[in-house]
């Protein structure tokens, strides 16, 4: 993944600043539907497709990305090129450049694997498109909790839930659900590790600090950065900040 940009302003990182009051449709190219929502604060750049989705409170949605059905949690983001469709998406998600969640698949126990079956008034205009395989499709949602982050070019398989704090390398293919804070890579993906003892990892969730409000992440910014996951636990653990 990336890190945000300085002052020169050059990533999608840059700008933000100045443009997170409102959300701003930036370029030509964009498309958005009447069922999605965009709240204050939201930001997405140029050639982006959205349709029936919503995002929460500092969303970013990056250039040339396609959003079907789906939804992304407060401070979520995604970089240029998402490919996604029936995704339920946590708080802090941290989504790489050309991502794929939730990709259609193809009918393989027919006699053909064309999408001319299901698309098919793209080539009979008296023809409706398959509607079952539609319904069916959106029916198999991906679920990525909290803080999580999902490396450049990785996949998604439908009906996959990613727990939070996990991490999905570069270019892997997730084929099975992920348990919280592990880190998968590969394709199929495999499990590299844990990112902490599970001691650590439970008590993580159970703190919840993705459910903080503004002002308070704001408060405990310094600590963020400077503590481990130990040490953040040991200061705030008992401390209600909810």
């Amino acid at each position: 993944m990336h890190a945000p940009a300085g002052a020169s302003g050059g990533s999608i990182f840059g700008k933000m600043k100045r443009e997170r009051c409102i959300f701003r449709q930036l370029g030509r190219g964009t498309h958005s539907d009447a069922t999605t929502t965009f709240p204050q604060g939201a930001l997405a750049h140029r050639d982006r497709t959205i349709r029936n989705s919503d995002f929460g409170a500092f969303t970013e949605i990056g250039a040339r990305s396609v959003i079907l059905n789906s939804s992304m949690g407060d401070y979520s983001y995604c970089a240029r090129g998402r490919d996604s469709a029936n995704a339920r998406i946590g708080k802090f998600v941290n989504i790489a450049a050309n991502v794929r969640i939730g990709p259609t698949d193809h009918p393989m126990d027919r006699a053909s694997l064309h999408h001319f079956l299901y698309r098919s008034d793209m080539y009979w205009p008296e023809e409706e498109p398959d509607s079952r395989f539609f319904a069916a499709h959106a029916a198999r949602q991906v679920t990525i909790g909290h803080d999580v982050w999902i490396g450049h070019g990785a996949i998604i398989r439908p009906e996959i839930t990613i727990g939070h704090g996990a991490v999905v390398g570069a270019g892997a293919v997730v084929t099975r659900d992920v348990a919280p804070y592990t880190v998968m890579v590969g394709g199929p993906a495999e499990r590299l590790r844990c990112r902490f003892p599970k001691q650590i990892a439970r008590r993580l969730t159970e703190l919840a600090w993705w459910d903080w409000d503004h002002a308070r992440l704001r408060l405990a910014l310094s600590n963020f950065r400077q503590l481990d996951a130990a040490q953040f636990l040991q200061k705030y653990e008992d401390v209600s900040l909810h």
